[in-house]
């Protein structure tokens, strides 16, 4: 890994009132330029000695495609440990639409999973994240990915129960991305993506981006008729079956074909990681 953190000084500087976007994906054009400039010169370090972050700092929002592969939709409503009677679980995404999760939510891979409530059920969902590049507002599914500035793997951690979506997925901690951002141009369909992710070395779920309800053109297109999506915004964009529970002292490893693999620690709620920012 090489140390390009000047590269952040092409960003402007901003007073209050702040802007509703993250800077960083605002200017990732610009920040790129200067990456190469510098990459040949910069200090490396070995991955394992850093603390990965999200990608991306400051989100407006947290977009999330709730039951978005059927065959989620099956497991969800066979098993009561899932669906807990919860009407609102056992429609489609065409009903359903999507939801919002709080920013608060969001860490890196190592920063890892804090269980806040140990006595309930708590699954991460292994999920392609698109991250918004432009500022989009009722975006055609046609012209959808040309406002993607790109993808990340996402782990969408989901306590089990009787409530809102929004508020069992939005616990500090719960939204997890990363391992790093890997831009729109580099993922040439991101309908056409393997995606797996293990417990403790034991695969649980593994499926393919092809087999979304709504591919990612799609869900920019529903998200942004309701709402403006600006740079930095997250859509994560819904998970296979195979969802299983977690419990401090695991290990979840997500990977996804041309993103990478990220490992994520899961621990109590005890007791915050404070790594160094990278």
């Amino acid at each position: 890994m090489r140390d390009v953190t000047a590269a952040l000084d092409v960003l402007p500087s901003v007073t209050y009132p702040l802007p509703r976007h993250d800077l960083f994906i605002a200017h990732l054009s610009a920040v790129r330029s200067r990456v190469c400039v510098l990459a040949a010169d910069a200090s490396v370090f070995p991955l394992a000695d850093v603390c990965l972050l999200s990608p991306v700092a400051n989100p407006g929002k947290l977009v999330a495609a709730p039951v978005n592969y059927q065959s989620h939709v099956d497991e969800v409503r066979s098993d009561v440990a899932l669906h807990n009677n919860n009407p609102a679980l056992t429609v489609t995404i065409h009903s359903a639409g999507v939801f919002l999760k709080a920013t608060s939510s969001l860490v890196g891979p190592g920063e890892g999973i804090a269980i806040s409530r140990p006595d309930r059920r708590t699954d991460p969902e292994v999920e392609l994240a698109c991250v918004i590049g432009r500022r989009a507002s009722r975006v055609s599914r046609a012209a959808a990915l040309d406002y993607v500035a790109g993808y990340a793997i996402g782990l969408d951690v989901t306590i089990r129960g009787p409530e809102d979506r929004s508020l069992r997925k939005s616990v500090d901690t719960y939204s997890v991305l990363g391992p790093w951002l890997v831009t729109a141009d580099e993922i040439a369909d991101p309908g056409s993506l393997d995606l797996e992710l293990s417990i403790n070395g034991d695969r649980r779920q593994h499926s393919s981006t092809s087999r979304m309800t709504l591919g990612v053109a799609e869900l920019i297109e529903l998200a942004s008729s309701y709402y403006t999506l600006e740079p930095g915004d997250v859509i994560f964009t819904g998970t296979p079956d195979g969802v299983s529970p977690i419990v401090p002292g695991d290990r979840v490893v997500a990977t996804i074909e041309n993103i990478g693999t990220m490992a994520v620690q899961v621990r109590t709620a005890d007791g915050l990681h404070s790594g160094a920012a990278v």
